[in-house]
């Protein structure tokens, strides 16, 4: 019996993995640079989704120190441990420590697993510094998963979007973006949304698409907050979708022609 590819690759979630890049990486705190490694692991801890990057300590401009973990939370007792989860809330077996750079402290911001793999490596926490570069570019979000994949495509499907019977968008020309254990995206021309958009202040940022920005609408009475959002100046991997917009199926209908 066939198993989805999918399954399968979930089902290996429950195990401590890691897999060299060899890119140049390098990470910054206060504008110093405490990372410049091309030894670098992408290390995922297990039930995570998302990796981390390792680093050889030796390469690590900063010192480390046992991190009280006292007040850290617990991960979730089962399942899959999904972003947003802190990075002090481990589930392999290691010890967490404290980052000192200058008079800066990184509370519990590196880990040390106690597995002979990856003995000699410390995995960072992403988000507590400043910036990351892979090679010359600013890496954003998170570390890159080499295994996950985004395409676009231009399309001729006709794509409609509704809210509660009115059209609102209607197009013959999206440009579809397939991203990884994801569904498939329409992103539509400006000129094809029948309703004004009105900029938001919400932002969020992927790592393989770039900074989104979001727009709220206007339909009859209904104020739809964030309804759209789109990259003005994505990163290279889908610099198709420059410009357009992709509508929130959760508050709309997005209806996608079969062919």
């Amino acid at each position: 019996m066939s198993t989805r590819q999918r399954d399968v690759i979930i089902s290996a979630t429950d195990v401590l993995r890691h897999e060299p890049i060899g890119k140049r990486i390098r990470a910054e705190v206060d504008a110093i640079t405490v990372v410049d490694t091309t030894e670098a692991v992408l290390v995922w801890e297990p039930r995570r989704l998302l990796c981390e990057y390792a680093v050889p300590e030796s390469a690590l401009d900063a010192t480390l120190r046992p991190h009280d973990t006292a007040a850290d939370p617990a991960p979730p007792a089962e399942g899959l441990v999904f972003p947003g989860v802190p990075f002090v809330a481990h589930t392999a077996d290691g010890e967490a420590l404290d980052v000192q750079v200058g008079d800066r402290l990184l509370a519990g911001a590196a880990f040390r697993p106690a597995d002979p793999d990856l003995a000699g490596l410390v995995v960072l926490d992403f988000d507590a510094f400043d910036s990351w570069r892979h090679e010359d570019e600013l890496n954003i979000g998170h570390p890159r998963d080499p295994y996950h994949r985004l395409d676009t495509f231009a399309g001729s499907r006709r794509v409609r979007v509704e809210y509660d019977g009115t059209v609102i968008a209607d197009s013959t020309r999206p440009t579809v973006l397939f991203e990884a254990m994801l569904p498939p995206r329409y992103y539509l021309p400006r000129e094809d949304v029948r309703v004004e958009l009105t900029p938001t202040d919400t932002s969020t940022v992927c790592t393989y698409k770039g900074r989104a920005s979001y727009w709220s609408a206007r339909v009859g009475t209904t104020d739809l907050t964030d309804v759209a959002w789109g990259y003005l100046e994505p990163l290279a991997d889908s610099r198709e979708i420059a410009g357009m917009v992709c509508f929130d199926d959760s508050q709309v209908q997005v209806h996608a022609e079969s062919s």
